[in-house]
């Protein structure tokens, strides 16, 4: 029971920091035009 104590505020954090690092990419336009590296890539000679 005491381990709850413990991991209870650990996974909170942990998702926090996720959506924190979702939020990030989402911000700086990670996934702004997903399909223009996959074309990039076949185009390149």
């Amino acid at each position: 029971m005491d381990i709850l104590f413990l991991l209870i505020p650990l996974s909170v954090s942990l998702v926090f920091f996720i959506l924190g690092g979702l939020w990030w990419a989402i911000d700086q336009g990670q996934f702004e035009d997903i399909e223009a590296e996959g074309r990039r890539i076949l185009d390149e000679s």
